[in-house]
């Protein structure tokens, strides 16, 4: 006879003594269940012992982690080599959301910022005599403080200016252990990112001067977390700091990073970015590849005042801008006004080379730059253009004002449009996504790295024009076309400006037609009817090829990494399926693996059977919290949630578009669902294509008629059928 479901046999080992295979009923306490445990050992006070995992997370199972006391008394021992381990074991064991709740009850939390902002002067004098104790020391501390703030228990809110000033004092040394530094960049990180009196605070306390330091540093670790900090001091900037004064001759070695963009538009941190980040002679991990994709993203939003920035058309200095780009374009000087007929000269020719220029409204075109999104963006891109390129300016307004009508490419209007898509390709304006690592080093090689963008591009889109031969009525294609030379030639990420010219320069219209014809003849669909029940037939087979590889891709594994409103996290943890599809097996991770992770070492496990439901974006639980992560449009489409049991739910949030799609296609099929994601969709039409494409191999060159041949009559006699038997 089986035993009852609630009878579980575990493996439990005691130091020193052999391990005991012990049956134990999971309708008991845990308190009775570790009696029994001490008893087998004759153990005293088993309310003073708990179970712990053996494997590597360490993490306890307990209703109340009782040695969170002996924990807390430890650290405060005075000798060193005690107080030494029992903070080691305190920056282990303080990952445990259990464990962490019962120290912070204790007080926790101030008994570490009380050591780190008085404790460590007292050891100070020991240093010489005891350097890596108490650099061991402060590093375990720093540690436990991070891991016990990361489970979201205590308000940031709650530090004193003292502790803010010592933590800063880490990261302002020249001379400091890497992993107290390390901590420290991550403390200052959140404390940025969770209050704004803290911003306020930290701001003050660090200049540029002394983070360009761990910039210049070779440990890529350093350099990430110092980035880290400068990315979310930007982010929290008030609208009044992040005006960019690039004419500005500020020494950013001693601004304080209150003045972000200010910072940010200066050419030493960008090059000592570039020099010692993006083309060190090493790899870019993920998480500074994500870094330095926020950086850009911060720095490109500072265009977003502008161009959310209407015209005024009674505003002289903005109508001055536009003479001057008259006067750039056709070298005219003013006229004396002195009468009405050479006002009435000047007004008809102005609105003659204004036309020539392109714009619109060839009276006022001050109208053209009252539509937002691009706003005063496309006039400032425009000037810049003219100022800076001048040659290319000139001979671009000059080849199109001598064309025929029908063929010129207006400059004006294609300025205005050109800068509205960049816009949109650089995603202008919308906050950084928590999984994205899509950076470019090429905007990292110039300081006015937007505006010479849209200068390529916009000698470009009149190449284009020049290409296809367009008038005003092929505008929109003209666009099109462009947009897809800009965001093929992105794709393969230029390390420079004058690279990405070149790949542009590849990127003809004539090619894009050719590539265009390829993917159409690649994704051609076969409409006459033999066809379509051609496909009909062999759909179901496709799909169940296409739900395999799914399912095969779950047992296989993901590493996810863990999200929360307020920082980034370097946890993860690994979610795969069992290879008989009946179990989901999941646990936290050290780090991100490098192949799979086996079976026996992911701790947790939810069986197929208890899933009710699988949702997606909105609907997802953790979607629905207050806190960054709902407001991320990219988040929330890599979010997704097993529903099991009552009220309790698995949440995901997927590294990327495709990993979302396998997930929950491979999850769809094991309750027996649809599998309705896009490259469900994308991987049908594929191999449709190209199975229908193999069978059809010997009609090749043959008409396929879209009826059937019409069956003859019956003969008038069957003397000619054989029978075998």
């Amino acid at each position: 006879m089986p035993p009852p479901a609630d009878i579980v046999k575990v493996a439990i080992e005691w130091p020193g003594a052999y391990p005991k295979l012990m049956e134990i009923d999971q309708k008991k306490p845990l308190s009775a269940i570790i009696k029994e445990v001490c008893d087998g050992w004759s153990l005293p006070n088993h309310e003073y012992y708990a179970l712990q995992h053996a494997d590597s997370s360490n993490f306890y199972i307990t209703e109340k982690a009782q040695n969170a006391q002996q924990l807390h008394e430890r650290i405060q021992s005075s000798s060193m080599d005690a107080k030494l381990e029992a903070l080691k074991d305190l920056a282990s064991l303080s990952r445990d959301v259990t464990f962490a709740q019962e120290f912070i009850n204790l007080d926790g939390i101030s008994l570490l910022t009380q050591m780190v902002e008085s404790g460590t002067e007292r050891y100070q004098k020991l240093q010489k005599i005891m350097k890596p104790c108490f650099g061991d020391m402060l590093s375990f501390t720093l540690t436990a403080f991070v891991e016990l703030m990361d489970h979201g228990i205590v308000s940031w809110d709650t530090f004193s200016v003292a502790f803010i000033k010592k933590i800063a004092s880490f990261v302002n040394k020249s001379a400091i252990d890497i992993s107290i530094l390390q901590r420290s960049l991550a403390i200052l990180e959140s404390m940025v990112l969770n209050s704004h009196d803290l911003y306020q605070k930290v701001a003050q306390e660090i200049t540029i001067g002394q983070l360009i330091p761990h910039l210049q540093g070779s440990d890529q670790e350093i350099q990430t977390y110092t980035i880290a900090v400068i990315n979310a001091l930007f982010l929290k900037a008030p609208d009044d700091r992040r005006q960019v004064d690039v004419e500005s001759n500020v020494d950013i070695l001693d601004c304080p990073l209150t003045e972000m963009a200010n910072i940010l538009a200066q050419k030493q941190l960008r090059s000592i970015i570039l020099t010692h980040v993006i083309r060190a002679q090493r790899a870019i991990n993920n998480e500074m590849a994500h870094q330095l994709y926020v950086l850009q993203v911060l720095t490109f939003n500072l265009l977003e005042d502008r161009m959310m920035t209407k015209m005024d058309p009674q505003d002289q200095a903005q109508r001055d801008i536009i003479f001057e780009l008259r006067r750039i374009a056709f070298d005219a000087e003013s006229e004396p006004n002195n009468s009405s007929g050479s006002m009435e000269k000047r007004k008809s020719m102005y609105t003659r080379d204004y036309k020539k220029l392109g714009f619109i409204n060839h009276v006022n075109p001050a109208m053209d730059f009252t539509q937002t999104p691009p706003g005063m963006l496309a006039l400032d891109n425009m000037l810049y253009f003219a100022k800076h390129h001048q040659d290319a300016y000139i001979r671009i307004v000059l080849e199109n004002s001598s064309r025929e009508d029908k063929h010129e490419c207006p400059f004006g209007r294609s300025s205005i449009e050109l800068t509205k898509m960049l816009c949109e390709i650089l995603k202008v304006g919308e906050l950084p996504s928590e999984t994205c690592n899509d950076f470019h080093p090429m905007f990292f090689t110039h300081d006015r790295s937007f505006e010479e963008f849209f200068c390529i591009c916009i000698q470009l889109l009149n190449k284009t024009w020049k290409e296809m031969r367009a008038t005003s009525e092929d505008f929109n294609k003209v666009m099109q076309v462009v947009k897809e030379q800009v965001m093929r030639a992105l794709t393969t990420k230029p390390s420079s400006l004058d690279q990405f010219k070149s790949k542009l320069q590849n990127l003809s219209y004539t090619e894009i037609l050719k590539i265009r014809q390829s993917e159409r003849m690649n994704q051609e669909d076969f409409q006459s009817r033999p066809i379509l029940e051609l496909k009909e037939k062999i759909q179901p087979e496709i799909l169940e090829l296409i739900k395999q590889q799914r399912l095969n891709r779950l047992v296989e594994g993901t590493c996810f990494r863990k999200l929360n409103a307020r920082r980034r996290q370097d946890k993860f943890w690994y979610c795969r399926l069992s290879p008989n599809h009946k179990v989901l097996h999941y646990g936290d991770l050290e780090e991100s693996p490098q192949g799979e992770v086996p079976h026996d070492s992911l701790q947790d496990k939810l069986p197929v059977a208890d899933i009710k439901a699988v949702v997606t974006g909105k609907d997802c639980p953790h979607m629905k919290e207050k806190g960054a992560l709902k407001q991320n449009k990219e988040v929330l489409e890599l979010a997704f949630s097993i529903l099991y049991d009552s009220n309790c739910q698995l949440n995901f949030i997927a590294p990327d578009k495709h990993e979302y799609c396998i997930w929950t296609d491979g999850l769809n099929a094991l309750l027996g669902k649809d599998m309705m994601s896009d490259l469900t969709r994308n991987d049908l039409d594929t191999l449709l294509s190209m199975e229908i494409k193999l069978r059809l191999l010997d009609l090749e060159n043959i008409q396929i008629p879209d009826a059937p041949p019409p069956i003859p009559k019956e003969p008038s006699n069957y003397d000619f059928v054989y029978d075998c038997n």
